[in-house]
This record gives C-alpha cells, sequence and structure tokens, in this order.
C-alpha cells in the first residue's frame, strides 16, 4: 500500500531587503490613502467636488496597493511591520495637487522601478505583480493629478473607476479589459 501525501509548496526564499522594500511601499500607500482622503475634504471645503472626487478615488486606489502590498509580504513569508500613520496636514487644493504629483512621479519614477527589479531578480512573483500594479497605477494618477490642476476651477463632470483587482484609475472604463492587469471590466467601480 502507497502512502500519498500533498506537499504544500514552500514560501518564497526572499531577501530581508525585499520584505523591506515591500513594507515600505504598504506603509507608503497606507498613508497616501489617508492624505487622499484628507485631501478630498480639503477639495470639498474649497469648492472643488471633482478634484475632492479624483484625491476620493486615488484614496481607494492607494488602499487597493496597500492590501496587495501586505497579501505579497504574507505569502513570501515575511511580517508586516506595525507603524504610525503620518499626520496630514492639507494645504490648497492647489498645494495638495502639486504634493500628489510629487509623491506619485517620485514612486512610479525611482520607488517602483528599483524595488521591481529587486523583486525580479528573486523571482518573487507576489512582490512584482503588485509592485508593477502600483507602479502603473501611480503613472495614471501623476496624470491625472495634472490635469486637474491645470484645470483647476473650470472642470466640468468627470467620472472616476478604479479597477478593484490593481488600482487602476480612470475617467472612461475600458471596452473590455483593465489595461494594467487584464481582469474584466466589470472588476471597476465609479468613485462618487
Amino acid at each position: 500500500m502507497a502512502l500519498l501525501c500533498a506537499v504544500a509548496p514552500a514560501k518564497a526564499e526572499v531577501s530581508a531587503q525585499l520584505v523591506k522594500d515591500l513594507n515600505e511601499a504598504f506603509q507608503g500607500e497606507s498613508n497616501a490613502s489617508n492624505r487622499y482622503a484628507q485631501f478630498a475634504r480639503k477639495a470639498e471645503q474649497d469648492g472643488y467636488p471633482e478634484v475632492a472626487k479624483l484625491f476620493r478615488a486615488t484614496s481607494a486606489s492607494e488602499a487597493i496597493h496597500r492590501d496587495a502590498h501586505k497579501e505579497a509580504i504574507l505569502k513570501l513569508g515575511g511580517k508586516v511591520e506595525k507603524f504610525q500613520l503620518e499626520e496630514v496636514k492639507p494645504g490648497s487644493t492647489a498645494e495638495n495637487l502639486k504634493a500628489a504629483i510629487k509623491g506619485e512621479t517620485y514612486e512610479n519614477e525611482k520607488m517602483y522601478p528599483e524595488f521591481i527589479a529587486l523583486a525580479k531578480k528573486e523571482n518573487a512573483r507576489p512582490a512584482m505583480r503588485s509592485l508593477r500594479f502600483a507602479m502603473e497605477t501611480e503613472k495614471a494618477h501623476a496624470k491625472l493629478y495634472e490635469a486637474a490642476l491645470k484645470n483647476l476651477g473650470k472642470q466640468g463632470k468627470i467620472n472616476y473607476y478604479v479597477c478593484q483587482v490593481c488600482g487602476m484609475t480612470v475617467t472612461k472604463l475600458p471596452a473590455e479589459k483593465c489595461s494594467v492587469c487584464r481582469e474584466p471590466v466589470d472588476e471597476y467601480e465609479e468613485i462618487l
């Protein structure tokens, strides 16, 4: 009689640096989600409802990234570090848009490419996935913020949709699939 047993796949061997990078990304996205939620309230107070809606959309998107990074840490056998959210002191809506552009540009041009390079080197698929999704989305966020700043006070009604898988944020739904995660368009939710 043969004894059959299932063997659980081993967790990927990843460096402490990659887990540190994922924790940095987790904390950054947590802070961004909180910051953008507060910027949304300030934009409402300043009389910019469409900018407030944009900040609510990006806050929701950053929360998706936060959760994906946390999941990647755990799948790779790492530990999620505890931290305190940063204190947020919103400026004017224009100042908040400029700060958001700066943060999103840093993430998509410097931080995420460096983190992705290490994840690829270590063949850490959960990390590559969550980091790539975030990087691609941050590029879109920077463009949306730039357009909002350029048209501040002149914007008509704009719809914002967030993919619940990768966080991609758009003003017009794709025809069939998300351009980032390739999931069906029904994964998008409109943010009001």
